[in-house]
């Protein structure tokens, strides 16, 4: 058994596409009209097509009971850019207790997108900051040997 893509049900197709290239810089690499994968393997899926599959008009968006998740390298980077962007925010930046900063946001049909910084990023920046690899390791409650792995 293997996981392939997390699938979101989508209203407008080209609206959501455009929204994952502006805000994400996803691409599409897989179009089979009523469904699209883009780049990191999130697929879209449009709203006629999965009541069809479903066999009910009964689909809801919004429910605030589940996030995509992506990871950013150059978090600050990111977060200039979505200044620039209107986008909807779920909450603005946070820092979570292990560290990591992270933003929520919604997409065109109110999923909810989180965008963190990736852990490897907060490792190197606590590192940076003056702490030793243990204080990194307790400060982030991660295993030594991931610190140390980050240091490569």
């Amino acid at each position: 058994m293997k996981c392939k893509n997390p699938m979101l049900v989508v209203s407008d197709m080209e609206r959501s596409v455009d929204f994952y290239r502006r805000v994400l810089g996803l691409r599409v690499v897989m179009d089979f009209g009523a469904n699209k994968t883009l780049t990191g393997g999130l697929a879209l899926q449009t709203l006629e097509s999965w009541r069809g599959f479903l066999g009910t008009d009964a689909v809801s968006f919004g429910g605030r009971d589940a996030e995509v998740y992506f990871e950013e390298e150059d978090f600050n980077g990111f977060v200039d850019r979505l200044s620039g962007l209107a986008v909807d925010y779920v909450h603005p930046v946070r820092e979570h207790a292990w560290g990591q900063r992270v933003v929520r946001l919604y997409d065109p049909d109110r999923h909810i997108i989180e965008v963190g910084e990736s852990l490897k990023a907060v490792c190197r920046r606590f590192l940076d900051s003056g702490l030793t690899p243990e204080q990194t390791a307790a400060r982030m409650d991660v295993p030594l040997k991931f610190v140390r792995g980050c240091l490569r």
